[in-house]
């Protein structure tokens, strides 16, 4: 008679957190390459991505593709973005398995790999969406396992503590996953190098208010995991 009462979420938290006024998908790819291959693979990735990132006739572009320096070592990230959707990126299957280059591709790429995998991804209304970037950067990207049923909590702190991270522009995009592993949330940041990763850092603590945003959200995490990472040649983010 004294147990608490939730009241039932009235929607999914990926209508209630995802941008209303865009369709987009996102796709994250983690390649484990074989360190002997690993130049030869991304310069592969390079000719065929960028083919495919000018071609109108495929609803899919590369946001950004990168090479591990921190972290898991011989791995390649690759984010993608598809305009429209769940169709767009039917479509986009579709046409790659028809594709004959494509196909020739990706048998010669599963020479250099040891592993993969992938997410489905949105992005959070209240980031700003990834555009590209010149100059010469470092990114960071974040992956956080929450607990199941955390998601809403998660994005109505982060809502407030993003603000708290926007002030050099390090802020580059924010997803959740919808297929993969489930209740994972990717942060990606830029910074010039890991000085100024250091320094921004330290200068959110000295803003009142991320301390309360870092109390009520580190709860909600089973699992965290930080990538520091090198901007492949071709990546538009750079």
């Amino acid at each position: 008679m004294f147990a608490h009462k939730v009241d039932a979420r009235k929607d999914a938290h990926s209508n209630l957190l995802s941008k209303k006024e865009t369709s987009n998908l996102y796709k994250i790819q983690f390649h484990n390459v074989k360190p002997e291959y690993m130049e030869e693979y991304n310069k592969l990735s390079d000719e065929v991505q960028k083919e495919l990132h000018h071609d109108p006739d495929y609803p899919c572009e590369v946001v950004g593709s990168w090479n591990t320096w921190y972290g898991e070592q011989d791995q390649a990230v690759h984010l993608w973005r598809y305009s429209g959707g769940y169709p767009a990126l039917t479509e986009c299957l579709r046409k790659l398995n028809l594709n004959t280059a494509y196909l020739a591709f990706r048998k010669e790429r599963s020479k250099m790999l040891l592993s993969r995998r992938n997410q489905l991804l949105l992005e959070f209304s209240f980031w700003n969406e990834p555009v590209p970037r010149s100059g010469s950067n470092i990114y960071e990207l974040r992956s956080y396992q929450l607990l199941p049923g955390t998601m809403i909590e998660w994005g109505n702190h982060w809502a407030r503590a993003i603000k708290y991270r926007q002030e050099n522009n390090e802020a580059v995009g924010g997803f959740f996953t919808q297929i993969g592993d489930l209740y994972v949330v990717h942060h990606l940041w830029a910074y010039k190098d890991l000085q100024s990763r250091e320094e921004t850092r330290k200068a959110a603590w000295e803003k009142e208010g991320w301390d309360v945003s870092v109390h009520y959200t580190m709860p909600l995490i089973q699992k965290m995991e930080s990538r520091i990472m090198i901007p492949m040649v071709h990546s538009p983010l750079q």
